[in-house]
């Protein structure tokens, strides 16, 4: 079964979060029973606030912004107008290879992130891509990542940090992580880079990990 992507909307049309959960869940169900192949959905959401099954009171944002409780793991994180994002809806091949599946992600943005001349990286216990500290700041974020695997299909996925305004990363504890701060690619590279930009890339770095990852299977779970 090959590896599909579906651009579901870019600037200007930005994807409210909850259609997006929705078409999510629709295509993880016929994935599921083989209606339909995996699927890698490609967007830009509308700005939004979503708490991961981990969020913790405290983490939500200072000024009583409304949250949507989302099932990925992971705590509380923005998505909104400049950030791309990448759901991979996957009938994994290893259906508990978790930590490989995180991996591979990873290695995408990283990958992408090289092209533009960011040292990218992964950091022990932390989720997602970071940029170490350096002269410029204390270790950021660039990258995240919050899954959830259901009967051996993948949802949810990754946010990649383009040209997006960070300011409402000052009103959370993102990821509930305190010690550290979020970027972009446009921060690091001074110059601006929207995610319509990268897309193409992120398919090309998806290509180079669907044979490790996606069942070949139709039809029945494996």
């Amino acid at each position: 079964m090959t590896l599909e992507f579906s651009k579901l909307g870019l600037a200007p049309d930005f994807v409210d979060y909850v259609h997006g959960w929705d078409v999510q869940r629709e295509l993880h169900d016929k994935v599921v029973t083989g209606e339909a192949p995996s699927t890698v959905l490609l967007l830009e959401h509308a700005a939004v606030y979503t708490a991961g099954k981990l969020t913790e009171d405290h983490e939500r944002p200072f000024d009583g912004t409304p949250v949507v409780p989302v099932d990925r793991g992971g705590k509380l994180t923005w998505h909104g107008p400049g950030q791309l994002i990448a759901y991979p809806i996957l009938k994994l091949k290893n259906r508990s290879g978790i930590r490989d599946y995180v991996e591979r992600l990873e290695a995408v943005m990283i990958a992408v992130m090289e092209d533009y001349g960011i040292k990218a990286e992964r950091v022990k216990g932390r989720a997602g891509v970071w940029i170490k500290a350096d002269s410029k700041g204390p270790d950021r974020k660039i990258g995240a990542i919050g899954i959830r695997v259901l009967d051996g299909v993948t949802m949810h996925g990754i946010a990649v940090n383009c040209s997006n305004d960070l300011s409402p990363y000052a009103q959370i504890i993102a990821c509930g992580i305190t010690d550290a701060s979020v970027t972009t690619m446009s921060l690091e590279t001074g110059r601006e880079i929207h995610p319509a930009d990268i897309v193409d890339r992120i398919v090309e770095e998806f290509r180079k990990h669907e044979e490790a990852l996606v069942s070949s299977t139709e039809g029945a779970l494996l």
